[in-house]
This record gives C-alpha cells, structure tokens and sequence, in this order.
C-alpha cells in the first residue's frame, strides 16, 4: 500500500514561492538601473563587474554554509534572518553614496539571497513534491521578468534609481516578517494520523567529514555547475550566434532569446506536472536527453531554423532539471546528508554560472561564435554521464552501513504497509502482520517518517530523514 504524503501547508508554498521571485528581483533590477547608477557615480560601464563578482562571493559562501548549519538554525530562522539581511542590502542600495558602499551591499545581498536559495531548496527537497518543486523555480524566472518592469516604472515616472531598489527593500522586509511569524511552521511536518508511526526519534548528526568524503555529493556538486552553465551561456551567447552566427537581424535575435528563457519558465510549470505522474527520474533521464539534442541542433553549421528550434528545445528540456535534482538529493547521497549536500550544490551552481560563459566568451572571441553548440552540447554530455554515475551509486547509508537509529533493521520503507500486512496506525496497532518500523513491538528504536513526493513510485535509498533540531 503506498503512502499519500502530507500536502504542504497552502501559506508556506505561497510563502516559497513569493521567495523565489524575490531572489530573481534584484537581477531585473541591475540590468535597467546600471546606465543610472553608472552615471550618478561617475564610474566605468565594465565597474559593474565589481558588484556582480561580490555578488557571487557572498552567494557561495553562504549557500555553502547554510548547507551545513540548517539543522542547528532551523530553516524558518534562516529564512527570516536571510531575507532581512537581503532587505537591508537593498536598502543600503537605495541610499548608498558611491560605488565602495554599493559593491559592499552586493556583498551583503549575494550573503542573503545564497542562505534563501540554499535553505529553502533543501527544506523543499523534502517537503515538496516534482510538481510544487518545479513551480517553486519557475516563480524565480518570474522575479527575474519583474524586477525590470519595476525600476523602469521607477525611472518612467521622473524618479531615481534607488526607488526601485527601495520598493524591493520594502517587500523583502514585509517577507522577513512573513517568514519570522511562521518560524514554527517550517518545521517538517508528521505524517497525518492513519498514515504511519510518528513517534519521536532521536537526532542524528552525521560528521562533516563523512559527508564530503561521499563521491556523489561530488558528482552531484559537478552536475549542478555543468546544467547552471548550460543554462546561462545558451542565454547569454545565444543572441550573438544568431546575429553574426547565423544572419538573423537584431530585433528577430532578441525575440529568439525571449523564447529561450520563456520555454525554461512554460517548462518548469508543465513537467512539474508530468514529473508528478511519471517520477522524477524519468523525466530527469528525458531532459537531459533533450538537452543534448538541443545543443546539437544548435551546433548544426548555417542553419538559423535549427539554431533557434534548438534553442528552445535546450530550454523546454531543461527546465525541469535543476529543481528535480535538487529534489532527488536524498536518494543520490542518503537522507543524512541531503541539507549540506543540498548548500554544496547551490554553491557550485553560481560558481558555473559565473565561469563557464566567462570561460565560453573568451573561446568565442579566441576562435568562432560558432563553437557555441559543440561547447553546449559537451557540456550536455558530461551531465548525463555524471547524473548516470550518481544515480546507479546506493545512496550513503543503503545496505548494510545504514546510518540511523534503525541501523541493521533491515530495509526501512516510509509509509503505511512498513514492513508487510495493513496499513498499521502507530506503534503497537493491534492490525495483524509483522510490527511496523520503529514500533515498540519491532525492537527497534522509532524512526520518524518524512512524506516522499506525490509520486511516491521510486524507492528512497537509505534511510528515511532524519530528525535534527525540529526537522
């Protein structure tokens, strides 16, 4: 009998989801104000690259970190203090003097908005199902779509650039305080009654080291640099393909790269679906598939058609990818150490996104912004070879070196039906078979259970989450 996992709570996903558009805000943001900012401050168009590289510090250091410290913080504490922290940042924006104080505030706000990004994908990755997950992303792209809209009504209407970021400031503040009243809500929720044993376990804290001594921590960690590259170089070198690559006009080209970042936001909403009713895996092994077909077509000589038919391909295809990797964590390195795996992978996905097409753009000035394609499309390719490595792994904590307090129990499954017979209601139930997991009758210490995805149809290798600190 499969399980029917605990719906999310309709307050947090909205919340989830208005989070994510604030983290894709800021970027709208910079695109349309930089002219003004540049301007005001008397400083070079290339000084924007001060604050996009502080940006990325702050974003990696503290995705990283919040991996490793969202046990002890608890993730509706990290998601208040984070989303202040980016509220403050963007304040300091909006009232900074000169560009020093401007690149420190980006240092601050790529600090925030890497905790957000972190915390909230590893508390989904184990409270939300594909469909939910997906469209928690495509809320991102949302953001990005918006922040534009935002400081060119500001600068439309005779205002000045900092009232753009002061609006912002003023809505991120009003989510911190959303995220501060609903700390307690954060905490996973137990399955409901008549679903399965929900007895307290003990906390289990795995050591740092055994977790990075995982290989497919690593491989996932790789993974995510290779797709978050992919992503952002077929966006950002794609308009000067089509341009002086494949002899389209200027504003056909851009119209082409809308495509592309719409097919990316039209994905995630409809695969989020198809993922819900088929499973992750699968959709992940089609995507990545679709990837490198559309990579290929891209790199196909001569042919605008194909180039941007590709285009939109790679985009639909990889849409659903970042989110379901994220999802899958637990299975590729065990549920123990899903949350710092979970930071490392964030982490490593803003360091691909800032090397990879810088590294692409020197190859494209060095050789041809026809090696664009072949670029992609390896790069395709050595993400389905590390994605295949990962996930025919066991997962840290399988077979026999379990890691939990039911270590040695044999093989735990969530859900009612643990272990065989009916349903069973909590520890003890009089229903006959053999006692469920974690009961007192199964003398084994109890195990709490954590609701897997709405499509419940592949197993969960190794044990079932562990509870640290509410979670």
């Amino acid at each position: 009998m499969s399980t029917s996992p605990a719906p999310p709570r309709a307050t947090l996903l909205l919340l989830a989801y208005l989070a994510f558009v604030s983290l894709g805000l800021p970027d709208g943001l910079l695109g349309v104000g930089w002219p003004s900012i540049r301007a005001d401050f008397g400083v070079p168009t290339e000084a924007v690259g001060l604050l996009l590289t502080a940006g990325t510090v702050g974003y990696l250091a503290s995705s990283v970190l919040a991996g490793f410290t969202l046990a002890r913080l608890g993730v509706g504490a990290l998601l208040a203090g984070s989303t202040l922290l980016a509220s403050l940042a963007l304040t300091g924006y909006a009232v900074s003097p000169g560009l020093a104080v401007l690149v420190g505030c980006a240092l601050v706000l790529g600090l925030g908005s890497g905790a957000i990004d972190s915390g909230l994908n590893a508390y989904a990755a184990g409270a939300f199902g594909p469909r939910h997950m997906n469209w928690m992303h495509a809320f991102f792209g949302l953001g990005v779509a918006i922040g534009p809209l935002i400081m060119t009504a500001a600068l439309s209407a005779g205002l000045a650039w900092r009232w753009g970021y002061g609006i912002v400031a003023g809505a991120q503040l009003a989510l911190a305080t959303a995220f501060a009243l609903t700390v307690r809500a954060w905490q996973r929720r137990a399955p409901e009654p008549g679903v399965g044993t929900t007895d307290a376990a003990p906390a289990v804290r795995v050591p740092v080291l055994a977790t990075l001594r995982l290989p497919t921590v690593w491989s996932g960690t790789v993974a995510f640099a290779l797709y978050v590259a992919i992503e952002v170089s077929a966006g950002l070198w794609a308009f000067l393909l089509l341009t002086q690559g494949r002899g389209l006009s200027a504003a056909v080209a851009g119209g082409c790269v809308s495509a592309y970042w719409g097919s990316l936001f039209v994905g995630r909403v409809v695969q989020g679906v198809v993922a819900e009713r088929l499973g992750p895996r699968l959709v992940l092994r089609v995507s990545l598939g679709g990837m490198a077909l559309g990579a290929a077509l891209i790199a196909v000589p001569g042919s605008a058609v194909l180039a941007v038919l590709g285009l939109v391909v790679l985009g639909f295809a990889a849409a659903p990818v970042f989110p379901l990797l994220t999802l899958t964590t637990a299975d590729r390195v065990g549920a123990a150490h899903a949350d710092r795996a979970i930071g490392l992978q964030i982490g490593a996905a803003g360091l691909g996104a800032a090397l990879v097409p810088t590294g692409l753009g020197v190859l494209i000035s060095t050789v041809s912004v026809q090696v664009l394609g072949s670029a992609l499309l390896g790069l395709a390719l050595a993400l389905i070879v590390l994605y295949e490595l990962g996930a025919r792994r066991p997962a840290a904590g399988s077979g026999p070196e379990r890691t939990g307090p039911a270590a040695g129990s044999g093989p735990e499954r969530t859900g009612p039906g643990a272990g065989s017979g009916p349903e069973r209601t909590g520890p003890g139930s009089d229903a006959s078979g053999p006692p469920a997991v974690g009961s007192a009758a199964s003398g084994t210490p109890a195990q709490s259970r954590t609701a897997l995805p709405d499509d419940a149809d592949y197993p969960l290798s190794g044990p079932v989450r562990p509870v640290v600190d509410g979670r």
